[in-house]
């Protein structure tokens, strides 16, 4: 499913990266985030951290973000542990990007409820805008990967975009997701057919009044079965 990551140059990764270090406001956030875990427990911390690591990068970057090996190794010092626990983390969860990407990484949910769905035309939308598996469009724009469940399978197919979901996509809908963006809009999120999270097409079917506040439906149960 998901492709393999072309992964850049040591040397040239080691000169950007080598010296690495937090932002100001991230060295705070690091300091709230050691705090959630007793002494002695700071690998606790590996996911967290990778998390905002990933996310330094990107802002330095303008992209969405991905880990170079000088960062990872950052991290796994700041926990006091070998580099190599922390790159377990890194490489297990498909969260962290072990290669750059483009400003919008794309990710295809290709797991049998999308398949069955239709995400073969939401990867042909995007392989027709110019987007190729495993790649970023030569612009810098968009990075595709198609991954696992992304548990959304309710208003399937899908795909992550960043830290947003976009659902119930066929091929138009996913061209015009990706149009916006590089546009440098932001299209709304979630359902793309107005669907409120996982409700049936058209709204719910039952229990209606609790749309849009709490209803105590004991008194019309009790008159309907005596």
């Amino acid at each position: 499913m998901a492709d393999r990551p072309q992964l850049p140059d040591e040397a040239e990764t080691r000169a950007r990266w080598g010296a690495f270090a937090w932002t100001a406001d991230n060295a705070r956030e690091v300091e709230r985030i050691f705090a959630r875990f007793p002494k002695g427990r700071e690998q606790s911390a590996s996911l967290p951290l990778l998390d905002l690591a990933q996310r330094q990068v990107g802002a330095e970057t303008g992209t969405q973000g991905w880990l170079p090996v000088p960062v990872i190794e950052y991290v796994a010092k700041q926990i006091g542990v070998a580099y190599i626990r922390v790159y377990e983390v890194a490489t297990f969860y498909t969260m962290f990007n072990l290669a750059p990407v483009g400003r919008y990484h794309v990710q295809v949910c290709g797991t049998t409820p999308c398949m069955l769905a239709g995400s073969d035309d939401v990867l042909a939308a995007c392989k027709n805008r110019g987007l190729v598996k495993g790649r970023t469009t030569p612009d810098g724009v968009f990075t595709l990967t198609e991954v696992e469940c992304l548990g959304a399978c309710a208003n399937a197919p899908m795909v992550q975009i960043n830290d947003d979901n976009y659902e119930d996509l066929d091929y138009d809908r996913t061209v015009a997701v990706l149009e916006a963006l590089a546009r440098g809009e932001r299209p709304h999120r979630a359902s793309q057919i107005g669907r409120r999270a996982s409700c049936p097409e058209g709204g719910p079917t039952t229990l209606r009044e609790m749309v849009d506040a709490n209803h105590d439906y004991r008194g019309e149960w009790e008159v309907a079965h005596g």
